[in-house]
């Protein structure tokens, strides 16, 4: 019973009480920007392979092709725990702009495969800058970064001068590969799953494609065979940090 000339108290809201006030509503988190690309001591300018005495190894994808393939593959990847490296080409990202956010979201590493995907090798000083920083300007519109890797469109390795103009977009190193699948070829899963594990070894770094279906149905296979041999895939990222 409240004494006279105190106010009774309680949990409910009694008459004359004021009305609870709203909480403001919460504004939403910006993603946080991407990995930037990092200067790895003692790594020559063209990298080909990590390091021969730990078991990973770096499946890395050119970024390019049906949506659906692309996000089969990296739903398969994350299913038995293994991380990829997708360089993109600028031109997909214009017509699929929220893959870049998924690549990242996933764990993989995001990169640069050139704006649209042309032989870079044949074209001249300001063409071929124009390609990479194109595509690295889409990268940094999308994710706040210009992405972890640059990958040169049509040829396993970057000419002197197409490595010098990396550079000056901001990439210290290109990636290269030493294990071709092949399955651009479309030769049927069962050969993109032999040629890789005919070749593969600690360090390799794969080089793939995401417009394949060879290459998602060969994927759980592929995957199946690297935890076999006790080999990890990881992002290049991880591959090359000590």
């Amino acid at each position: 019973m409240a004494v006279a000339g105190t106010p009774a108290t309680g949990c409910g809201a009694g008459a004359g009480s004021p009305a609870p006030v709203p909480s403001p509503p919460v504004p939403p988190t910006a993603p946080r920007p991407a990995p930037a690309p990092h200067r790895f001591a003692g790594l020559p300018v063209q990298v080909t392979h990590g390091p021969r005495d730990r078991p990973r190894v770096a499946l890395t994808f050119h970024g390019q092709g049906d949506p659906a393939i692309a996000e089969a593959v990296l739903a398969e990847a994350e299913r038995a725990g293994a991380r990829l490296t997708v360089l993109a080409v600028g031109s997909w990202l214009d017509a699929h702009p929220a893959l870049a956010r998924r690549i990242l979201d996933g764990g993989h590493d995001l990169g640069n495969h050139t704006q649209r995907h042309l032989t870079i090798s044949a074209m001249g000083e300001r063409e071929a800058y124009a390609e990479i920083s194109g595509c690295a300007d889409r990268l940094r519109r999308l994710t706040g970064s210009i992405g972890t890797w640059f990958r040169p469109s049509r040829t396993q390795y970057a000419t002197p001068l197409v490595q010098r103009l990396a550079r000056r977009a901001g990439y210290p190193h290109v990636l290269s590969y030493d294990v071709d699948s092949l399955d651009f070829t479309s030769p049927g899963a069962p050969a993109v799953t032999r040629k890789i594990a005919g070749e593969i070894r600690n360090g390799s770094v794969v080089s793939l494609h995401l417009g394949y279906a060879d290459t998602i149905t060969a994927l759980p296979a592929l995957l199946d065979e690297l935890d076999r041999r006790g080999l990890r895939a990881v992002t290049t990222t991880e591959l090359l940090t000590r």
